[in-house]
């Protein structure tokens, strides 16, 4: 499968889950294009916006910074917009287009395929319709920890998605992505970027350079054998 929403030069990375400055320097030197900070109280990966501040204060210039939301309440992501000053937001529970973009930070929209409602191609079309203006549209695994499960999905659950022409936002896939499989699963289904998080870890929230190494080794190889 291929998207045809933006020509891809290149295959973007973000890297979600850090709480290592240690993490973040290694990984803006790998190339990545943006680093991720879990507001999720019930992550093993979660940190608090001042810890997100000071994490974020490493980051050189021209790497995004990005904050996860599941479910928040509108005063706790003001919070970390005002203390943190991501680049971009990124909701993985049931937000609505409305609160999603009322903060005046662009915004990526999680979408747990095969979750009730989002278990076909048509239920995921319909879905991602309902966020027009996401910067992007990020499809993960569904299981109960809302991200950095490790688990995989179906990629034919988005094959609606490639018939929407101009209607498409920016394809992000996640979901159990590591180096082992990050070509595959970019052959089955081509997106402007990847998001990582499990997958380059000793353990939850602690990255391991050799396995960041090997994942964006690994996203160059597919891009040099089918980006344009």
């Amino acid at each position: 499968m291929s998207s045809d929403v933006l020509k891809n030069s290149r295959t973007r990375i973000k890297i979600c889950g850090i709480t290592r400055p240690q993490d973040l320097v290694q990984a803006a030197l790998l190339g990545v294009d943006a680093v991720g900070f879990v507001f999720y109280p019930l992550s093993k990966r979660f940190v608090t916006a001042t810890q997100a501040a000071k994490l974020s204060g490493k980051a050189p210039a021209f790497i995004n910074t990005v904050a996860l939301f599941v479910n928040p309440n509108d005063e706790d992501v003001q919070a970390v917009i005002d203390i943190v000053s991501p680049s971009v937001l990124q909701f993985h529970g049931d937000e609505c287009s409305d609160q999603c973009a009322s903060f005046g930070v662009p915004y990526v929209k999680a979408f747990r395929v095969g979750a009730p409602g989002l278990g076909t191609p048509d239920e995921l079309v319909a879905a991602c319709l309902q966020h027009p203006y996401a910067a992007g549209w990020l499809f993960d695994s569904y299981t109960p920890a809302f991200g950095g499960s490790g688990a995989s999905f179906d990629y034919s659950l988005l094959s609606g998605l490639l018939k929407l022409g101009a209607e498409a936002r920016p394809f992000i896939l996640s979901g159990g992505l590591s180096a082992a499989n990050v070509e595959s699963s970019l052959s089955q289904f081509s997106a402007w970027a990847v998001d990582v998080s499990s997958g380059v870890e000793d353990s939850a929230g602690i990255k391991s350079l050799a396995k960041m190494r090997s994942f964006t080794a690994a996203v160059a190889a597919f891009d040099r054998m089918h980006v344009a």
